[in-house]
């Protein structure tokens, strides 16, 4: 091995002691450049000390680490360097700058199940667009709900993790914060309220309406009823969602107080509770089509 610079052998304890002490453990080559070039006169780096000098001997010692997470269907691959050790969302949340984890992964950090999912869900919001013209009709719904719902298929492999990059309508990050991770790193997430509205939208990210129901019952005595209603108006979806949400929030044993501010949302059409129902039966008091026996 070459023999390396005198003075980044020197720094390299400060070096040790900075990325310790910092809130984030998984880094891009222009990440890593951003610290060293920061960080250089306080490190009292060579300055022809080159970033690939730089991170070739942080490699050597150990404490850097390559990982890379790749997609077969797409022939990409995004090479990040973790320092020490990091955790499978930090890392996931490091492919896409301003993405946050949604969905299942979001119920499992909220502590809504035990079960650790094999796939975590990273969502990076499109731009802005219009908001769709026209007037909602019930055969026009219907239609919509025929089938089953579409899936994002951007896959990322990740040791023996998938990583699924979603691409969700843009709601300026509406009620996401952070939660800290194993490394108590905190890693953006949606919050309580907003992750349940999330897989009400989208069930199949979170395992079916039978997971979406229990993780409603374990929320029960967590949520504000005030904030997820806040927050599913700033959402301004088409379809009246709340509708289904209130009949989770009915079988899940929530006050009929809370119901009934669901209820003062209005009934305008049928609606279903998920896409592709087969087999259905009718919830008169919320109108809704639910799977036979739920």
């Amino acid at each position: 091995m070459p023999r390396q610079p005198t003075k980044i052998v020197a720094a390299y304890p400060r070096i040790r002691a900075d990325y310790d002490s910092f809130k984030r453990r998984v880094y891009t080559r222009a990440q890593l450049l951003q610290v060293m070039y920061e960080r250089r006169e306080s490190w009292n780096l060579a300055k022809n000390t080159t970033t690939d000098r730089f991170i070739s001997y942080l490699l050597d010692q150990g404490d850097l680490k390559e990982i890379t997470l790749s997609s077969e269907k797409y022939g990409r691959s995004f090479l990040r360097y973790v320092w020490q050790e990091a955790s499978e969302f930090e890392a996931a949340t490091s492919v896409k700058s301003g993405s946050y984890l949604s969905h299942g992964t979001a119920v499992f950090l909220h502590g809504l199940t035990e079960q650790v999912p094999a796939t975590i869900y990273v969502n990076k919001e499109q731009s802005e667009k219009p908001r769709p013209k026209g007037i909602l009709s019930q055969d026009a719904l219907k239609l919509a709900f025929s089938n089953p719902q579409r899936v994002s298929k951007y896959i990322l492999n990740y040791g023996d993790r998938h990583v699924l990059l979603l691409s969700g309508k843009h709601t300026a990050n509406l009620e996401v914060g952070s939660i800290p991770d194993t490394f108590e790193i905190p890693v953006p997430v949606t919050k309580l309220e907003r992750t349940l509205i999330d897989i009400t939208v989208r069930p199949n990210y979170a395992g079916g309406v039978y997971q979406v129901l229990q993780a409603f019952k374990t929320a029960k005595d967590r949520i504000s009823t005030g904030v997820l209603i806040a927050t599913l108006k700033k959402l301004d979806y088409v379809y009246p969602y709340h509708q289904a949400i209130g009949l989770y929030m009915e079988r899940a044993g929530y006050e009929p107080s809370k119901l009934d501010r669901l209820r003062a949302l209005g009934f305008d059409f049928d609606f279903y509770l998920a896409h592709g129902l087969r087999e259905t039966q009718y919830v008169q008091q919320w109108r809704l089509f639910v799977p036979k026996g739920f």
